[in-house]
Parts: C-alpha cells; structure tokens; sequence
C-alpha cells in the first residue's frame, strides 16, 4: 500500500470519529439547553415551597441550594423577593427558616459563601421612571398606551407597582430579571388563581430567554409542590403561552 493510500485509510476514520464527535456535542448543547440550571430548579423549589408554606421540605430545599452553587445572599433575595407576590407573611418565614438552616451549618463548621450585595442604584431619575423602563425591558415593549384597567380604577396601585416593585425590588442585582421571572412564575403557580399574571410572566419568561423545554421542565418541578388543580391550570396557561408562539 503507498503512503498516499495509507495516509486516506487512516484519515477516514478519523474524519468520521471527529464528525460523530461534533455531532455528539450538539446533541449534548441541545439537551442542556432543555434542562434548567442546578440553580434554576433550586430557586424554584425554594420559591413554590416558601409561597406553600411547607416549610419543613423548605428547610431541605434551602439546603440543596446552598450546595447546588447558590450564595447566601442569592437565597435571601428570592425569599425577599417573592413577598411582592404571596405576601410578607409567607416571605418572612422563609427568610427564618433560612436563618435556622444557616445556623445548622454552621454547627457543622460549614461556612456558606454569602455573595455580593445590590449595587447602590446611582440614578437621579424618579423611581417611577426608572421602574417604568424595568418594565418596558422586561416586556420588550414600550408602554405609551392607555393606562389598565386597575391602574384607571386605583392609580395609587400603579405608582406602587412602577415605583416599588419594578424599581425598588426589580433593580436589585443580586438577582439577574431571568431569575427573578423563575421566582415569579413559581409563586403565583403555586397559590393559583391568577392565570392572567401567570400568562404574562411565562411570556417575559420567554423574552428573558427561557426556551419552552426549560418551561416544560419548570412546571414539571413545580408539579411537586402544588395540588392537582393548580397545577392542571398552570400547565394550560402554560400550553396556550407556547401554542401563541409556535
């Protein structure tokens, strides 16, 4: 056999390895891009048991987040951040169940790390338009129409949602706005009753970058915590969002 015949025998083989190889690694991207982070199922554990009030399986969850790469202050801001949606109340009891869990660890001579802090806004806009533009970016869409129905009827409660909501607990960067719409969504899934809030944030959720698989996932995790009920309207809210963007 010449050299030339040797070298095209063996560079075959090796071309298709490399090809199966390559394909290989598109196969595992498109399944990753399927699946939710370590984190992202964390978060939304955390988020539906503390809206729940199951705060025994929380007290797990916690854990889990801890040691899926989640910081303390990450945790924190999601148990904060969930109060604007099922209330202080429940937001509260979370945040001491946390505390409980931090306190076991340290027992045990683990240190958790704690994370970065919000970044000290430095805007000398009014909170109503800087949460006004939060809200635009979240949407993708500019919000120069008339205003809702609730905000003509009670248009205090439009201030407080511009102001404090999108301003005051939206641009805290502890979290990014992917991982704040995941807490979101896991919350009003979990107390139900609010399909119209809950199409709407699955749509953000999809701006934000979350693929449909990845909902299909969410809601699947979410389907652990929730009832029956609640969980058959979450996944036909779900399926109508997905349908309007097939």
């Amino acid at each position: 056999m010449t050299i030339l015949k040797l070298c095209r025998y063996v560079a075959l083989p090796m071309f298709l390895m490399l090809g199966i190889s390559h394909n290989s690694g598109h196969a595992q991207d498109n399944a990753l891009a399927q699946e939710l982070s370590a984190s992202e199922k964390s978060i939304t554990t955390i988020a539906s048991l503390t809206a729940k009030g199951d705060l025994a399986n929380l007290e797990t969850a916690l854990e889990d987040g801890l040691e899926a790469g989640l910081t303390v202050n990450e945790i924190k801001e999601v148990l904060v951040h969930l109060y604007a949606y099922c209330g202080f109340p429940r937001s509260l009891r979370g945040l001491r169940t946390f505390i409980k869990v931090l306190d076991q660890r340290k027992e045990k001579g683990i240190q958790d790390t704690p994370g970065a802090e919000a970044t000290v806004m430095d805007d000398a806009r009014s909170k109503y338009d800087r949460g006004k533009e939060n809200l635009e970016t979240l949407i993708q869409r500019k919000l120069d129409g008339p205003p809702a129905d609730y905000a003509a009827f009670a248009p205090i409660i439009e201030v407080f949602l511009k102001e404090h909501l999108f301003a005051d607990v939206f641009e805290r960067d502890v979290l990014d706005y992917k991982q704040r719409e995941l807490v979101t969504v896991s919350v009003l899934a979990t107390i139900g009753g609010v399909e119209p809030m809950l199409r709407s944030h699955l749509n953000i959720c999809l701006s934000q970058g979350f693929t449909p698989e990845q909902l299909e996932a969410w809601v699947s995790l979410v389907a652990k915590n929730v009832d029956k009920p609640k969980m058959e309207s979450a996944k036909e809210v779900m399926n109508e969002v997905l349908e309007t963007k097939k």
